[in-house]
C-alpha cells in the first residue's frame, strides 16, 4: 500500500468563517480528501488493512448504485492488479444504462452483479453469501462489507483520531456505516470528543457503532456522540438548501464539497455553533472525508 503513496497525516487546515468565529469558536478542517487522488479520505483509511488481508485475493464487496465505497473498491483493484466484484443492490438496474458512478467502476474493472432488494439485505447471512460467490465465481474471495466497515477498517481509521491528539476539541463527521467514527473516537486523546452526523434516515447507527468498537477493540472506546437531524431525507437525498450551503461554503474557503456526506456535516456544524452547542473558545475539526468525484 505504501507504493501508492498516501499523504499521511492528512494535512489539518485552519479557516477563517464568521458563522463559527461570532460565537468565539474555531473551525479546523481535517483534508483527508487530499490522502490519495483515488482512494479518497476514509475509504482509504478503512479499505487499506482489508487490502492487505485479502494477500492478492479477489475483493467482493457491496452497494448502491452510487456507492463511493464501490468505486474507491475498483479503483484499488486497477492500481492494485486485484480482481474486483461488486454486487449492487436492485436488480432492476441490471437492464438499465450504467450511471455514472457504475461506469466509472465498470471502467476500473470490477464486475458488477446486481440482486434484488430482497437478497441484499440478507447479504451477511452464510447461506446467500455462499450463493453469491458461486453466482460470480468468486468462491475464494476477500468479502469487504457495505461502506468497508469491519474490525480491521475501525482499527485503521483510529489513525485518524491519533492524528487530531492536542489540536482540536470536537471532531465532526458525516457517517455512512459508521466505520470511520467508531475508529476515529478510539483514537482520540481523552477529553476530546467525536461527533456524527448520519446521512441515513432511521436511527439505526448507534447500535452499529458500538458493535463495531465491541468487534475491533472489546467493548466502547472514546466519547462519541450522534445528531439525526441533518440527513436532508436518507442518504443521496440533496435539497437545493443543501446545493446552496455547499456552493457557498467553496466560495468562502476553496475547498470542494462532497455534497452527499460532507457538506451535510458541515451543514450540522454550522446550525450547532447558532445553536451555542458549542462554548467559546472550543475548537471545532471537520473532517472533510471525500471530494465530488468528476
Amino acid at each position: 500500500m505504501t507504493d501508492l503513496r498516501p499523504r499521511l497525516p492528512s494535512p489539518l487546515q485552519e479557516v477563517s468563517d464568521d458563522r463559527f468565529g461570532r460565537y468565539g469558536v474555531r473551525l479546523l478542517l481535517k483534508r483527508d480528501d487530499l490522502i490519495h487522488p483515488e482512494l479518497i479520505g476514509n475509504k482509504w483509511r478503512k479499505l487499506a488493512p482489508n487490502l492487505e488481508r485479502a494477500a492478492g485475493r479477489t475483493l467482493l464487496t457491496f452497494g448502491g448504485a452510487y456507492s463511493n465505497h464501490l468505486r474507491a473498491t475498483a479503483a484499488a483493484g486497477r492500481l492494485l492488479g486485484l480482481p474486483t466484484v461488486g454486487v449492487v443492490r436492485g436488480d432492476e438496474l441490471a437492464g438499465r444504462p450504467l450511471n455514472p458512478s457504475l461506469a466509472r467502476c465498470a471502467a476500473d474493472g470490477m464486475r458488477l452483479h446486481f440482486v434484488d432488494r430482497s437478497t441484499y439485505r440478507r447479504k451477511t447471512e452464510p447461506d446467500v453469501l455462499g450463493k453469491l460467490r458461486d453466482t460470480v465465481g468468486a468462491t475464494d474471495a476477500y468479502v469487504v462489507p457495505e461502506g468497508g466497515s469491519n474490525a480491521a477498517a475501525v482499527r485503521g481509521c483510529r489513525a485518524l483520531g491519533e492524528e487530531l491528539r492536542g489540536r482540536t476539541d470536537v471532531v465532526a463527521l458525516a457517517c455512512g456505516t459508521g466505520g470511520t467514527l467508531a475508529g476515529l473516537a478510539a483514537g482520540l486523546a481523552p477529553g476530546q470528543r467525536a461527533l456524527g452526523i448520519p446521512v441515513l434516515r432511521g436511527g439505526f447507527l448507534d447500535d452499529g457503532i458500538q458493535a463495531l468498537q465491541e468487534d475491533a477493540f472489546g467493548g466502547r472506546r472514546g466519547e462519541w456522540r450522534l445528531d439525526e437531524r441533518f440527513h436532508f431525507g436518507g442518504y443521496a437525498r440533496v435539497t437545493p438548501e443543501l446545493e446552496t450551503f455547499a456552493a457557498d461554503f467553496e466560495r468562502r474557503h476553496g475547498v470542494p464539497v462532497e455534497h452527499l456526506y460532507v457538506a451535510k456535516s458541515l451543514y450540522g456544524l454550522v446550525v450547532l455553533a447558532e445553536e451555542g452547542a458549542f462554548a467559546r473558545g472550543t475548537t471545532v475539526t471537520a473532517v472533510i472525508t471525500g471530494r465530488p468525484f468528476p
